[in-house]
């Protein structure tokens, strides 16, 4: 576990570790084969190979829920199984789709794509036009963010010759018409934002180079990115143009494909959709305006002519309480859906705008417990009827996909996955812990009914950018902890959006520490409900859920036996310098400016770690091609605690992106490998609880 003796290079952040961000240098490359090799001699083998195969074996199974998007009466999916590693873009009918073995056409094999031109395509999406064959492909190298454009014909079922095609890059198209896209992307001199993302939009017509297309909207280098779309709601061509200042705030305009014409007058930190002649808006903060007040996080609708006219009366469609908060909306078939947590309790309610009122009604038939989730069926909504699709399920529960016609009908059970783990004899069970400042900390924990006090745990958060974290079904978590006498526990950290904004800044910027300090204290009160002891946690955190793991390592070595840090951010000094990184300042602010470095310094664990700390043994892993956090910052702090002499483990695969893997079996490996070492360092055997 020692690193090798390459001297320390001059940096500006004295930063002997620096030469490790060179994501595919020569002696960072010997590092990571070294670091590998090690890791894999040591929690691979035997029991390893037959859990990442049991692993994938779920995750590949034909009875699997095929997701789906309908589009000119299709319905499509991406399906990925042995056979078909990469994944089939394909799709089927509605009648269909409801029989048990549906009949399926293939519309792309990925696999063969990417072994006849010996590239590592990875699906990555397509943008289609409502009666259109023809759609932009977005291709994948191994997972990354950044994508190829391709111009693709699904009546021929090949690529088109002489069509739209864009090198890699981070990007996006609409459709205007069969033969002009609107493109926002990073591809070109001064194209991108310093977020790495796309900094204009450009009109680009068939028969002309990228180069030559017309920049019709931009923003400034600081800025996160811009982006736009045709409106599909109205008759005419309408199209919205949003310049993205940083994760949430924005600025809307509308216009037409020559640019924008008019900005809307909102706060920049609204939550903003449009739908024909109404818009529906969310703001971050309570805003009073034309002699009316709205409350923060309130949904609100009126008219959109009206709007532009310089009316305010918004009617207010949801109010939040202190635990009640609105997760997200969409529209769909003239009507606005709301998606509510109430005390962790799904709720969905329907908004149906009039010329005279609102009417509104709750999505009936969806569990008031567990895990609820509603969507549009259809891809385009001048194609929508408002049919609705639903996913429920619980840790105990395998994901039902559910049909709502017309957002309306009692939900139809279309398809059941299947259960992939012995759940007989576990619980479901909720919690609260109280944090430092007396904060009510939600956790839900699911094992055997009687613990002994020793019980191996598995813990797991987020805690960041207003995200929930939900109770899910997890096969791996289920097959390989659950089933085997483990505990698994998910709390819901400040920083997450559970209770909506002022649950999500309680946890941002310098109050990132009391997220971390949550995390802690249910890890304490699982000690104090004799679930288990803390040489017996195990505790797995990614991406901003890196953060709270290697501060777990810094701050509350002594609560935890063993700690896995997947695709993190670590090093919160030079985070903006590195890929998408200065998109997140809004998350965590900006290390440059002295008084918010003062914060930022205070859960950096890069910067924190100190020699001679009881630190608990940790693997910290991450993808080469993960495009959105850089994976220095894993082989950085690895490097930084090992030379250290501490007990670090590193692993990092060629592929996988801001991910896992690039198919089930490297995804299901990853997990495995992390499954392995937390089993063998708080000392626990499979089948002893």
């Amino acid at each position: 576990m020692s690193v090798d003796d390459r001297p320390t290079l001059s940096a500006p952040d004295d930063d002997p570790w620096l030469w490790l961000e060179e994501v595919d240098g020569i002696s960072a490359l010997d590092f990571v084969e070294k670091q590998n090799l090690m890791t894999l001699q040591q929690f691979g083998g035997a029991a390893f190979e037959r859990d990442r195969d049991i692993l994938a074996a779920i995750y590949d199974r034909s009875d699997n829920i095929p997701y789906v998007t309908r589009r000119d009466g299709f319905l499509y999916n991406l399906w990925k199984d042995a056979a078909n590693p990469r994944g089939l873009w394909r799709r089927t009918t509605l009648a269909e789709f409801r029989k048990a073995e549906p009949a399926w056409e293939t519309l792309l094999d990925i696999d063969q794509l990417a072994a006849a031109e010996g590239a590592d395509w990875l699906f990555g999406g397509a943008s289609t036009r409502a009666g259109s064959t023809r759609v932009m492909l977005s291709l994948s190298r191994g997972g990354s963010d950044a994508v190829t454009l391709r111009e693709f014909d699904i009546g021929t079922k090949a690529f088109v010759t002489d069509g739209f095609v864009l090198p890699e890059a981070k990007s996006g198209v609409d459709w205007v018409d069969a033969d002009t896209l609107l493109l926002s992307s990073a591809l070109g001199e001064c194209m991108a934002t310093s977020s790495g993302y796309a900094r204009t939009v450009r009109l680009w017509r068939r028969g002309t180079t990228v180069e030559q297309a017309p920049v019709v909207f931009e923003t400034t280098p600081d800025h996160m990115r811009v982006y736009s779309y045709v409106d599909d709601t109205v008759p005419e061509q309408r199209v919205w143009f949003i310049d993205q200042s940083d994760f949430f705030n924005f600025r809307t305009s509308i216009g037409t494909t020559a640019g924008a014409v008019t900005t809307l007058d909102l706060p920049s930190n609204v939550w903003m959709q449009v739908h024909g002649d109404w818009i529906s808006v969310k703001p971050r903060e309570s805003w009073s305006v034309a002699g009316h007040s709205y409350a923060a996080d309130a949904m609100l609708g009126m008219p959109l002519s009206a709007f532009l006219a310089g009316r305010r009366d918004f009617t207010v469609l949801f109010e939040p309480g202190p635990r009640r908060a609105l997760q997200g909306f969409f529209w769909t078939g003239g009507k606005l859906v709301l998606s509510i947590l109430d005390e962790l309790r799904p709720v969905f309610e329907v908004c149906t705008p009039s010329a005279s009122d609102w009417s509104k009604q709750r999505l009936q038939g969806l569990p008031d417990i567990g895990v609820a989730d509603v969507w549009s069926l259809d891809r385009h909504e001048s194609q929508s009827n408002g049919d609705l699709l639903a996913n429920v399920q619980d840790p105990l529960t395998p994901p039902s996909l559910l049909l709502i016609e017309r957002g309306i009908g009692s939900p139809e059970v279309l398809k059941q996955a299947p259960k992939t783990f012995n759940a007989e004899g576990l619980v479901v069970t909720q919690h609260e812990a109280i944090s430092v400042d007396g904060e009510r900390i939600p956790y839900v924990q699911t094992g055997p009914a009687a613990v002994s006090g020793d019980a191996p745990v598995y813990m797991s958060a987020y805690g960041g950018f207003g995200l929930a974290v939900k109770p899910e079904y997890n096969s791996s978590l289920g097959k390989l902890w659950l089933e085997r006498g483990g505990t698994t526990v998910q709390a819901n950290l400040r920083g997450g959006g559970e209770f909506g904004t002022r649950w999500h800044d309680a946890g941002r910027y310098a109050g990132k520490r009391l997220s971390h300090d949550d995390f802690a204290a249910v890890a304490a009160d699982l000690v104090c409900r004799g679930v288990t002891a803390p040489k017996r946690i195990a505790a797995q955190g990614g991406s901003n859920g890196g953060i709270l793991i290697t501060n777990m390592l810094m701050r509350y070595p002594e609560r935890f036996g063993a700690l896995f840090c997947t695709i993190p951010l670590i090093d919160m000094r030079r985070y903006t310098k590195l890929l998408a990184g200065a998109s997140w300042i809004a998350e965590y602010g900006d290390p440059d400016k002295a008084n918010e470095w003062e914060w930022l310094k205070t859960y950096s664990a890069y910067h924190n770690a100190k020699p001679g700390q009881p630190y608990p043994p940790i693997l910290i892993a991450t993808t080469r091609r993960d495009d959105r956090v850089h994976p220095g910052h894993a082989r950085k702090m690895a490097a930084k605690l090992q030379a250290m002499g501490y007990e670090a483990w590193f692993y990092e695969p060629a592929a996988g992106g801001h991910g896992y893997g690039k198919d089930n079996k490297e995804r299901a490996g990853f997990q495995v490998l992390g499954f392995q070492f937390l089993k063998e360092k708080i000392g626990w055997r499979d089948g002893e609880a």
